[in-house]
């Protein structure tokens, strides 16, 4: 059986960027087996977002406990990390490194789930344009960033978790998003974009959606 163990800790990890150094925080499967990969991307830098947000560190947690592996970068500009914030231009080919990387570190794992929160939406799902269906198990994207930049359409298993108050990314504009992908839109009533004192909620809904989807 594929047992817990003791609840891993986020470890320092530098990964080679496009752009020069990317400071990251990797987490170990909670589970004795490492069943899959996430990477989980920053809210908007230019608004303070980085690695140590705690939407990134809930969507790690929770699927750690599902025994993925997750790694959250600091992309290109933030942090420690060189190069310059472009918007979500260039980000996604740091993404892009971090996969590769983690992909070395764990051969054989299999696919990959792309994970993020506000503008780290945006980043994951511009990386999915580029990657093939064997290749990623899956998407989660909370608060989706679709009215502040030119975002793609996604697959239609995607998980996508939005507040009813989002007071950044307005509901609407989610749903006039995701009405002709007919993408489903899982609404939390009486949250705004941070899910203030509903983190644990969020992370049972992740958990609960993956379990349904993946």
């Amino acid at each position: 059986m594929n047992a817990a163990r003791k609840a891993p800790a986020f470890q320092p990890l530098d990964i080679a960027g496009p752009a020069g150094r990317l400071e990251c925080l990797k987490l170990e499967s909670a589970l004795d087996d490492t069943r899959g990969i996430v990477l989980v991307a920053h809210p908007n830098p230019t608004e303070g977002g980085t690695f140590t947000n705690k939407i990134v560190h809930t969507l790690a947690k929770t699927m750690s406990r599902l025994g993925y592996v997750a790694y959250c970068p600091n992309l290109r500009g933030v942090g420690n990390s060189e190069g310059t914030h472009s918007r979500g231009e260039h980000e996604p080919d740091d993404m892009a490194a971090v996969l590769a990387q983690a992909r070395a570190e764990n051969p054989g794992v299999g696919r990959v789930v792309l994970a993020g929160f506000s503008f780290g939406t945006l980043v994951q799902s511009r990386l999915r344009q580029r990657l093939g269906d064997d290749e990623v198990a899956g998407m989660i994207l909370v608060g989706p960033a679709v009215s502040r930049y030119d975002f793609p359409t996604v697959p239609p298993d995607t998980v996508v978790i939005h507040g009813e108050q989002d007071e950044v990314i307005s509901l609407s504009a989610v749903l006039d998003w995701a009405r002709p992908q007919h993408l489903p839109v899982l609404v939390v009533p009486g949250v705004g974009h941070f899910f203030h004192g509903r983190l644990t909620q969020l992370g049972q809904l992740v958990e609960r959606e993956w379990r349904c989807r993946a």
